[in-house]
Formats: C-alpha cells, sequence, structure tokens
C-alpha cells in the first residue's frame, strides 16, 4: 500500500469515526466501528508479514483462505504477482469483505464479528502488509 493510498484511507477512518461520534447512538442503529495497523517501516512490514506467515501455517491456511462462520456472508479474493498472502476471517451475519492484492510479497488479514460489517482492502506495491479489525452491529 502506497504511503498516500494508506494516508487517504487513515483520514476515510477518521472522518467516519468523527461521523459515528458525532450522531446519536441508538440500539436500533446499524454501524461498524474498524481498527486498522499498516506498517509504515519495511521492517515492520515484514515483521507482521512474518507473523501472518506463521498464523496461516499454524492454522494449516493457503495463501488466500476465506473462513466463514455465521448466515449472509460474502467475502472474496484477487490475486495477481507472487507471494501474495490474504486471509479473511468472518464471524458473525451479513458480513462483505474483499481484499485485493497486486505486485508481491503482500500480506494481509481482515477478521470480521458482529453483523454487516463491510469492508474492501487493495493493496498495490512490494512487500505491504496490514490488518483490519471490525465489528458491526
Amino acid at each position: 500500500m502506497s504511503t498516500f493510498a494508506f494516508r487517504r484511507a487513515a483520514a476515510a477512518l477518521l472522518l467516519a469515526t468523527a461521523a459515528a461520534a458525532a450522531a446519536p447512538a441508538t440500539s436500533a442503529a446499524a454501524g461498524q466501528v474498524s481498527w486498522t495497523y499498516a506498517p509504515a517501516s519495511r521492517e515492520a512490514a515484514g515483521a507482521l508479514r512474518t507473523g501472518l506467515m506463521l498464523y496461516a501455517l499454524g492454522n494449516e491456511l493457503k495463501s488466500g483462505t476465506i473462513r466463514q462462520r455465521g448466515q449472509g456472508n460474502s467475502a472474496g479474493l484477487a490475486q495477481a504477482g507472487r507471494d501474495q498472502l490474504a486471509l479473511i476471517q468472518q464471524r458473525g451475519d451479513n458480513h462483505s469483505g474483499t481484499i485485493e492484492q497486486e505486485g508481491g510479497r503482500n500480506a494481509y488479514a481482515l477478521f470480521q464479528f458482529g453483523r454487516g460489517a463491510e469492508d474492501r482492502i487493495v493493496q498495490d506495491g512490494e512487500g505491504a502488509s496490514g490488518a483490519t479489525v471490525s465489528y458491526g452491529w
């Protein structure tokens, strides 16, 4: 993920968080909260990639894996390039998540919990890594 794309995603997340905080919360309101980690340094990206690889090996996962538990979930992976690693894990109902990877040696994990979380991840370039945890209600 390029620095510009990361800054744009961070700005969008900040705006979404501010909008959610400003909106009145009711028990019937649908929404989502997400936490994303995208390392800024090559060393930190490599460490996260290694951690995701160890997680994948320990859980007998392939380079692109989707695990779903619940109903009405949808997920998709698109990988172009070499040595890509992507994991989507959905627990709960009505989630939607995608990961698109281009380039090489990219790694990303998307974890969705609750109900109705929606995430779209795009990685473009070499050696990027990241993780997102989302909870929907």
